[in-house]
């Protein structure tokens, strides 16, 4: 196979795909929706064996348990791909919605129409039911898509790429609206990130290291987010029966996630307090404590402790290790965050109003929370049905990606005839 040639076919097809899918009513999107949970729902056993065959390989290849994991498509996992399908049907459809319509004074009226963004690339790794999450959303924003995942994840997405595409069909949209690349060679990446004239956009969903590879290659534009740098800062005021099971739960819901906590933060005032019952709970999974020396101080004892270096600051460990630190008040902790984060998602647990509004207006980051786990910076969560990644940059997109940032804006004017003076 010429992976170039291969893959500016692809190119051709989603292009030509595109115009159909944005096209299309939200009564046909919907059904194809519908068509596909349908036939996944029929073909759970059929999905089971193709998912078994990868974690075979995956075995032999000796991939590390929590790629495995990742990979494992249970009963349980094929039921949820279901049901976000059908859940996508029930969201509003935000194609063709006018918005901000105003009369001017030569007498035509403006406003902004939303429309698709045309072909979305998406790469990658290990979860095969990220091929039909990301299907189900650029189905129902009316975008074509190439879908790039991971080679452990070949035999169930083909499975899977196959059902995609009997719903479309059935539907009577193009089959070609959502393909996958049907190829493990890696050249294949380097191609799609670097068709401007197919792909509109990037979305990658995978380890930094691919995603660096991305931004120093990619001609296309990307919504992406390279760390999950998250931070949870405990004010002096903050009400210890909800900063307790907040910084617990932030840190140790699910360590893997670019929401989970990296690092803590407490007020002077009340670290004394604050952090031998933290302590506790921490020590309940094992939890490595990096601390300053402040906080290693009040520490003193805690089986799992370490002295903290500089880097720890700017690390995601996508593990049970947490950076402690102890600081003045707000102002420090703010100091910090604009340092070290990766402007993903960030907390302040505190009873003082004055001290939340600040910390909202002030940290820049994508999620800036009051009183709540940095596990909630979800598009699920957010009530936005599902995501297709999550975006700490600032054009386009921030934050989770759902449909609304699958889509675009256009200028669309009203006028009676009038014309320029």
């Amino acid at each position: 196979m010429n992976i170039n040639e291969y893959m500016e076919q692809v190119g051709r097809q989603a292009r030509s795909a595109s115009r159909a899918m944005a096209k299309a009513d939200t009564a046909t999107r919907n059904r194809a929706l519908l068509l596909i949970a349908d036939a996944v729902e029929r073909d759970s056993a059929l999905l089971s064996a193709a998912n078994q065959r990868d974690l075979d390989a995956a075995a032999s290849a000796g991939l590390a348990p929590a790629m495995v994991e990742r990979l494992a498509l249970s009963p349980k996992a094929i039921a949820t791909m279901v049901e976000g399908l059908r859940q996508m049907v029930a969201l509003p459809d935000p194609i063709g919605e006018i918005s901000n319509m105003k009369f001017r004074p030569s007498g035509i009226q403006v406003g902004q129409m939303r429309v698709p963004l045309g072909v979305i690339g998406i790469i990658y790794e290990a979860r095969p039911n990220v091929t039909v999450d990301a299907a189900g959303l650029c189905i129902k924003s009316g975008n074509a898509t190439i879908l790039r995942g991971g080679s452990e994840a070949i035999h169930c997405n083909r499975a899977l790429a196959a059902i995609v595409a009997e719903g479309l069909q059935q539907a009577g949209l193009p089959a070609h609206g959502v393909q996958i690349v049907d190829t493990v060679d890696r050249a294949a990446v380097g191609a799609l990130i670097t068709m401007p004239q197919y792909v509109d956009v990037i979305v990658p969903r995978g380890g930094k290291g691919l995603i660096e590879r991305l931004m120093k290659e990619a001609t296309v534009p990307m919504i992406k987010h390279l760390d999950g740098i998250c931070h949870v800062y405990i004010d002096a005021r903050a009400d210890l029966e909800k900063a307790l099971p907040i910084a617990f739960n932030a840190k140790c819901h699910r360590y893997g996630t670019c929401n989970t906590m990296e690092t803590l933060l407490v007020a002077r005032a009340i670290a004394p307090t604050v952090l031998p019952r933290l302590a506790k709970l921490y020590e309940t999974k094992q939890v490595e404590l990096r601390a300053d020396p402040e906080a290693h101080a009040l520490l003193a004892g805690y089986p799992y402790l370490a002295e903290a270096v500089e880097e720890d600051w700017r690390t995601e460990y996508l593990a049970p290790i947490l950076a402690v630190k102890v600081v003045a008040g707000i102002e420090e902790a703010m100091d910090h965050i604009d340092r070290y984060s990766s402007k993903h998602t960030e907390a302040i647990v505190t009873e003082d109003y004055s001290a939340a509004l600040r910390f909202l207006r002030e940290v820049d980051s994508a999620s800036v929370m009051v009183n709540a786990s940095t596990r909630f910076a979800d598009g699920f969560e957010y009530g936005l049905g599902a995501e297709i990644g999550i975006s700490n940059d600032k054009l386009h997109a921030r934050g989770p990606v759902g449909l609304e940032g699958l889509t675009s804006l256009k200028y669309v004017v009203f006028g009676h005839g009038e014309i320029r003076s």
